[in-house]
């Protein structure tokens, strides 16, 4: 049987990103946590998983730098080292170093180049000036230090490098032959006995007191390198008549839960993981399984508070195996639950799914023309059963954007020192779903919108203070769904913008001519432009004009909108609103003139006749009155200039968009269409109004509407409209004198 090691490299490429990402978060979390000690462990896990299994490929770059970090990491696990800013900062340039590492060397297989070399010195350097700083602060220890004095009771743990056995011998010992000294003495060989307690608190009066039975108990400090089970089996003749309890010191309680830690993933139950670490012993676990057995008071007592209660094991070493156990059923789930598939084919699949979707259209088509009830019957339950492989197929592109949402943690954190302000970052709707197409490319623009939130936005602390407001401000990321689409926004609790500094720049780069009057969202819109900025100066962040006309053709692109919102002294919100999917969506057919026209399901409200009644109530203007409400409508036939004369019945298609509404008028409704979206080329790219197009059952193309861009555009006409009406009154009115 041969390996495919390249297959496995991509494996361990995959991982190790994986578990990178894992180990920023859990990072910055510690940050604001330090006393967490399961962050610790996670994070000291990542590194050992990323070390162990790079020396699997040979890979020494990663190898030896991330064994640097593992050994500091190590102290901090054990509490030989504090978590402070500076740490935290030197092991998220390590992550970052290793990140490169994996990159260089395991993805492109080339050796670190001179800067990743220099890089590798100087993170050495700093970390080990870390674990320097530690032992310096470690106390000193000296020969003449004397050990904890020992306790008298069955549950000490010693706080010493010492072992710890209490004794309590029966009162049968001696009729059956055993000296309890000569235990004592051959512990001696096995190292050294420290502190020797006798107890004879049992002792009875003399005139009780019996020779031949056993009345001592013994306390016990011993210094040896043997393991608890050798320890155990020098009483293995007196077990039966005796209580022995063996505790380990505290190194070896760290020691049995790296251990524990370190075991390979199995179905082992609790006392076989603890015997298998050392930590509990074969006749210790048949005790305390044989005293939750007899225990009939007790139905439901757990082994592991037997053992504790019967000294067998410390607490936090069987927390440690219940952790792993419970790790490992997780683990098994998640390897029943999910399997690792390459993008590329489930790109693939997606595509298939389409053309399905297609060849499916065609088939109904041809079963209406042929007028047999079976054969349409049948094509019925294939439509429907396209549908749902349609649907689990964009499901599995489905990805949650806290993923996304995370990543910010780092960003906001490096900034805000940067700019020496205090801002907390607060996620909201990470378990939003959305496309992973989509996701893989909103991560640009929300890059550029949260650093200019933090740079533009929010104050600094005295700016804060002095307008009554706390001197650490507030970033949020929020999304959720929204009539079929995603809606992303990024809020700042900031100065907001400064409408008026925006107008002069504007005015200033010809953008807008001098005395023009906007509406506030026409102002806000200006910061998109090309080229603009409202910075004093350039700095590393900002102030060259570049990044925001960046956002916005890029969410453009992705067939999605942006909008601004802003109020001085309380903050910007902007709001990005994004479809699904880009694949496969719900249509609605219609017809102008010849030509079919397709409109996303999702945002059609309702259709209604265009009467000629309606019209004449308009005074020609593009407006009805829908049920009290003043609804602006856009005639396709005119906006896209279409051929043909007018349909005899025309009727209006009701569409809404991020609160706003309009209608859209038709000539034939032709039901609900199953599309498939296809790309224009580039030189169909800036239609107004045009999102894409389809394929129809025929081998027709219908044209895929861009309702925001209509919408828009039959809220502009009306206003215009209304502008020119208001004119000539104002004309028309007599002068006061």
């Amino acid at each position: 049987m041969s390996i495919n090691l390249d297959q496995a490299l991509q494996t361990y490429i995959a991982e190790a990103r994986e578990l990178l990402e894992e180990m920023e978060s859990s990072l910055l979390t510690l940050e604001n946590d330090p006393e967490n000690s399961e962050l610790i462990g996670a994070i000291f896990r990542a590194a050992h998983t990323i070390k162990g299994s790079a020396g699997l490929f040979g890979l020494q770059p990663i190898v030896s730098f991330t064994h640097i970090v593992e050994d500091l990491l190590d102290q901090v696990r054990n509490q030989q080292l504090g978590i402070t800013t500076a740490l935290i900062k030197d092991l998220l340039e390590s992550r970052d170093h290793i990140e490169r590492l994996v990159y260089l060397v395991a993805e492109l297989g080339s050796a670190p180049g001179d800067d990743e070399l220099a890089q590798d010195a100087q993170l050495r350097l700093n970390l080990a000036r870390h674990q320097a700083a530690s032992q310096s602060r470690l106390p000193e220890r000296t020969a003449s230090t004397t050990p904890d004095p020992v306790s008298k009771e069955e549950g000490h743990t010693s706080a010493t490098s010492l072992w710890h056995i209490s004794l309590r011998f029966g009162p049968d010992v001696l009729r059956n032959g055993m000296d309890p000294t000569s235990f004592l003495r051959y512990l001696g060989t096995m190292g050294t006995l420290c502190a020797i307690e006798t107890l004879h608190d049992a002792l009875p009066d003399w005139e009780h007191f019996d020779p031949e039975t056993c009345y001592l108990g013994y306390e016990l400090d011993v210094d040896t390198q043997a393991d608890k089970s050798t320890l155990s089996d020098v009483f293995e003749f007196v077990r039966d008549d005796c209580r022995i309890t063996i505790l380990p010191p505290h190194s070896k309680i760290a020691e049995y839960i790296d251990l524990i830690n370190e075991l390979p993933e199995d179905n082992d139950m609790l006392g076989q993981l603890l015997v298998k670490t050392g930590a509990l012993t074969a006749s210790e676990l048949a005790l305390g399984l044989q005293t939750q057995h007899d225990d009939q008071r007790t139905e439901n007592s757990k082994l592991g508070e037997i053992l504790v209660a019967q000294g067998a094991v410390d607490g936090v070493v069987v927390d440690a195996a219940l952790k792993k156990q419970n790790q490992n059923k997780e683990n098994k789930n998640k390897e029943g639950r999910y399997v690792r598939v390459h993008a590329d084919k489930l790109d693939e699949l997606i595509n298939l799914v389409g053309e399905l979707v297609v060849a499916s259209s065609g088939a109904s088509l041809l079963a209406q023309r042929s007028r047999d009830s079976q054969l349409q019957e049948a094509n019925s339950t294939i439509a429907m059963l396209v549908e749902e492989i349609r649907d689990g197929a964009l499901h599995l592109r489905m990805v949650p954007i806290g993923d996304t949402f995370n990543r910010f943690q780092r960003v906001v954190r490096d900034v805000s020192h940067e700019l020496n302000k205090d801002i907390a970052l607060v996620i909201t709707g990470g378990d939003t779903e959305l496309d992973k197409s989509v996701v893989e490319k909103i991560g640009d623009p929300l890059m550029h919108l949260v650093r200019n939130s933090m740079d533009h936005g929010i104050e600094s602390a005295e700016q804060r203070l002095a307008a009554g407001k706390p001197a650490r401000g507030t970033l949020t990321l929020n999304a959720y769904h929204d009539s079929g689409s995603i809606v992303i926004e990024i809020l700042d609790d900031g100065a907001g913008l400064n409408k008026a500094r925006i107008l002069q720049k504007a005015q200033e780069r010809g953008l807008v001519a001098a005395g023009a009057t906007l509406t506030d969202q026409e102002i806000y819109q200006l910061i998109f432009e090309a080229g603009f900025s409202t910075a004093e100066a350039v700095t590393n962040l900002s102030g060259r004009g570049v990044g925001m006309d960046v956002v916005k053709r890029n969410i453009t692109a992705l067939r999605g909108s942006v909008e601004l919102d802003s109020k001085p002294g309380q903050g910007t919100r902007v709001q990005i609103r994004l479809p699904l999917t880009l694949a496969i969506i719900d249509g609605f057919l219609v017809r102008v003139s010849t030509t079919h026209y397709v409109i996303p399901l999702d945002m059609v409200i309702e259709c209604v006749e265009l009467t000629q009644s309606a019209l004449d109530d308009t005074q020609g203007r593009n407006y009805i009155n829908l049920r009290g409400e003043v609804l602006p409508f856009v005639r396709l036939q005119h906006y896209f200039d279409v051929e043909g004369a007018r349909g005899r019945r025309e009727n209006i298609v009701v569409v809404s968009h991020g609160g706003k509404k309009s209608g859209l008028v038709v000539d034939e409704l032709l039901g609900e269409f199953q599309t498939v979206i296809k790309p224009l080329g580039k030189l169909f790219q800036r239609l107004q109004g045009i999102s894409g197009s389809t394929i129809l059952g025929g081998g027709e193309v219908a044209l895929i509407l861009d309702i925001p861009s209509l919408i828009q555009h039959a809220i502009d006409q009306e206003l215009g409209q209304m502008s020119q009406y208001a004119i000539p009154r104002m004309q028309t009115q007599p002068r006061a004198n």
